[in-house]
């Protein structure tokens, strides 16, 4: 399969959505309209079928990173099926969602963070397109879509939501968490939350020249952070109950930015595979 020309003809092929959505399926009441959509793929299934609607006039795609069912651990979950199903049914500006766990002191659960770079800790996922005989190498010295960041940011603001306009995140393989010497490690590195899924979501978008922005839910502390008496170790009861508590939060900051996303595009996302075939 030749991915180059495969992109070439699905960017000529016309709309089912504009805007795509990655996250929980907490999203899936709120599309006008709304219908599922089974996609197939050159790499397989995605995680779950395709719910296709409408939001103040914008054709929005939702796909639940993990299944309806939350079936999927991060390791299993078909990453490059789910970003290809996306780009196939003709979204260009990607906006994902996602708990994550504070590795710094200042940045506390139900904070949002808008992250504006990452790092991969991540062992056995596809994380190309390109594995060959066609050779491409992307830059993500810029990862993220600055038009998308921009947007979010004053969503944030206008919702009076604690957000952070940058931040590193780091991406682990799951489904276990840190032990307190890799979550010290990667603080003193400087990184300022950890996640088990967004890698290699954010470089199979630039891969399709998709712009792509990631709101950061930070739902507890690392283990790193267990030196101090009040910050209890981190665990998955305490995660859900954070983020169910600030999944309204989420759902304003993703519908508050759906209306404001330009028809045209004013980055070079969309332009990121001009330079980087061989």
């Amino acid at each position: 399969m030749k991915i180059k020309n495969s992109l070439n003809k699905i960017k000529q092929q016309k709309k089912i959505a504009e805007i795509g959505v990655i996250g929980g399926s907490g999203f899936y009441e709120l599309f006008e309209k709304a219908r599922e959509i089974k996609v197939n793929t050159p790499f397989g299934a995605p995680s779950e079928k395709i719910l296709v609607g409408s939001y103040q006039g914008k054709k929005v795609a939702f796909l639940a990173r993990h299944g309806k069912k939350h079936h999927l651990p991060p390791h299993k979950i078909p990453y490059r099926a789910n970003i290809w199903a996306l780009r196939q049914l003709g979204v260009e500006r990607l906006i994902t969602t996602g708990t994550v766990g504070s590795l710094q002191p200042h940045i506390k659960p139900g904070d949002f963070v808008i992250t504006d770079h990452f790092v991969d800790r991540t062992k056995q996922r596809e994380d190309t397109f390109f594995s060959g005989p066609e050779v491409a190498h992307f830059s993500v010295a810029e990862p993220y879509c600055p038009t998308l960041r921009k947007i979010a940011m004053t969503v944030c603001a206008k919702e009076h939501i604690t957000y952070h306009k940058k931040g590193t995140i780091i991406v682990i393989e799951g489904p276990r968490f840190s032990t307190k010497p890799e979550s010290r490690w990667f603080a003193t590195q400087g990184f300022d939350v950890i996640n088990m899924t967004h890698y290699p979501e954010v470089i199979l978008a630039r891969e399709l020249d998709m712009c792509l922005v990631n709101i950061a839910l930070v739902t507890d502390f690392d283990a790193g952070l267990e030196g101090n008496p009040k910050i209890k170790p981190v665990t998955f009861q305490e995660i859900i109950k954070v983020f169910n508590k600030n999944v309204v939060n989420v759902k304003k900051v993703v519908l508050g930015m759906i209306p404001q996303i330009p028809e045209a595009k004013q980055c070079k996302c969309w332009r990121a595979s001009e330079t980087a075939f061989v």
